[in-house]
């Protein structure tokens, strides 16, 4: 292994995640009965309940056995009239639905923690269900300082080289590694339903918990609830066309945050400054990395802590000037802050959950790479003249998944090409924020469209993802959705 780790993998992660509170207390989950679709309840986090539910590995072979599947619950102890249950996802893939869950009440309205039972659940491979396994925390940590973009012939060879062994890694730590799809979640999804005891199934999901939804309703249309999906996935987008698109998104971010910058008190950007400012920092930061006490901040880590700042206008614009101002003397702590939140790791450089891993894994099994790698290689600069600040970081992420597919066989793959979804029991809400940078816009009014019947609600403002995030006008129409089933008299439009 070269000295100088040079990854495909290390921003591979970057986009497509939604990260959310969350909690890092463990829990032993109660043993699930063998019949499928069974829940066993315990008390667990004080006020909670845990179950373990079990799943077949394969759903054409169940030679192959189970996985486990963590599932929490909340009720709250005042619970009148009492709708169902709630099911909720707050993306990824790789986050902790368990963990989400376990703050319930910051997560919707009282008005509606007293009618339903708030559940979260692991969806396979990820956090206390059946996980996901590549690297151990040193190996995550030489991922994420790693050189995240090839800049010639030879760190693209020892990039391929280096991307390999991760694949390596994760199929040799990853029993039956290739079941780890969102589709088997979905499936996963109708047995936690039954589990549940509802005869339809409610649902919450955000980012890439939209396309959770998605999936469920794509194959159980009438077991669909009060579903609202925000933060919205176009189903149908090829995954080459994804990530430009993301990657274009988020360098309209970073104009729409030097804009605003410009009227802040505390902006550390020059007057007149453009996007190559980012360009610009991200080089030196490679030539010479920040310091945050006896840490090393590296060009990687810088990426995705700007990134991960513009997930929100209201509280990572804020921390991306004042790590701008540190970066500008050589201090990355902000620039570090960041990053190690959006990653999960401690202060001790251990990570909270295998949220990196199967993000990767995950991804690569439900969105099928058209291109081959020197398609990939020789369209990377188009990259950069799309989306100058972020592209050159993406460009290359499909040949993690072309190295991990055709390592477990996955050759042939049928590729997106969903038909539209009719015949749904319940109305659905799609969700889309106007200058959203990792769920763009355009994707939620594709799905709305992709889903016949639904209701879309527009929300004309910054950051990812729309309910909760201070604009009463969207909260009220979800809100009197899930609690009445009564949806907006037509496609809303509201502002933060």
């Amino acid at each position: 292994m070269s000295s100088a780790k040079k990854s495909l993998i290390a921003l591979f992660a970057l986009l497509l995640v939604l990260t959310s509170c969350s909690s890092t207390t463990k829990q032993s989950f109660p043993e699930a009965d063998n019949d499928l679709s069974t829940l066993n309840w315990s008390s667990c986090h004080e006020t909670f309940q845990c179950a373990t539910l079990k799943v077949p590995i394969d759903y054409t072979n169940a030679s192959l056995g189970q996985f486990d599947i963590a599932v929490v619950r909340y009720r709250d102890p005042n619970q009148k009239n009492r709708i169902g249950s709630l099911v909720i996802n707050p993306g990824g893939p790789g986050v902790s639905g368990v963990d989400y869950a376990l703050n319930a009440q910051y997560i919707v309205n009282p008005e509606v923690l007293e009618r339903y039972d708030i559940v979260g659940f692991d969806p396979r491979g990820i956090g206390s269900s059946t996980p996901i396994s590549c690297l151990n925390d040193a190996e995550q940590d030489a991922i994420l300082v790693s050189d995240p973009k090839p800049d010639n012939e030879a760190e693209y060879q020892q990039a391929i080289k280096d991307t390999q062994e991760f694949v390596d890694k994760c199929i040799a730590r990853t029993p039956n590694i290739a079941h780890f799809s969102t589709n088997e979640a979905a499936q996963d999804m109708e047995l936690l339903r039954q589990g549940l005891g509802d005869e339809k199934l409610n649902y919450l999901g955000f980012s890439y918990g939209s396309y959770l939804g998605t999936l469920y309703a794509q194959s159980f249309p009438q077991y669909v609830g009060r579903f609202v999906l925000d933060g919205a996935i176009d189903p149908n987008v090829a995954i080459e066309d994804q990530t430009r698109i993301q990657a274009v998104a988020f360098d309209q971010a970073i104009k729409n945050f030097i804009k605003d910058c410009a009227q802040q008190k505390n902006c550390p950007l020059p007057k007149g400054v453009t996007p190559a400012f980012f360009t610009d920092l991200f080089n030196k930061v490679a030539q010479t990395p920040l310091t945050a006490g006896d840490r090393k901040i590296t060009e990687g880590q810088v990426v995705t802590g700007t990134a991960s700042a513009l997930y929100d206008d209201v509280s990572g614009w804020p921390s991306l000037r004042t790590a701008i101002t540190q970066a500008l003397v050589g201090d990355g702590t902000t620039f570090a802050e960041l990053s190690d939140t959006y990653s999960g790791r401690n202060e001790d450089g251990t990570y909270k959950n295998n949220e990196n891993d199967a993000n990767v894994v995950i991804e690569c099994l439900d969105w099928h790479q058209r291109q081959s790698n020197d398609q990939i290689k020789a369209k990377a600069a188009s990259f950069s003249r799309s989306a100058p600040v972020f592209g050159p970081y993406v460009a290359y992420g499909g040949i993690t998944c072309n190295l991990l597919n055709e390592s477990i066989g996955r050759t042939q793959i049928t590729t997106h090409n969903l038909k539209k979804i009719k015949n749904i029991a319940t109305p659905v809400l799609v969700i889309g924020t106007t200058q959203d940078p990792a769920t763009p816009y355009a994707w939620a009014k594709a799905l709305s469209t992709y889903i016949t019947g639904s209701y879309l609600i527009t929300l004309k403002g910054e950051g990812h993802t729309g309910y909760g995030r201070g604009s009463m006008c969207t909260d009220d129409a979800v809100d009197s959705y899930l609690l009445t089933g009564k949806t907006p008299a037509k496609n809303l439009i509201c502002t933060q």
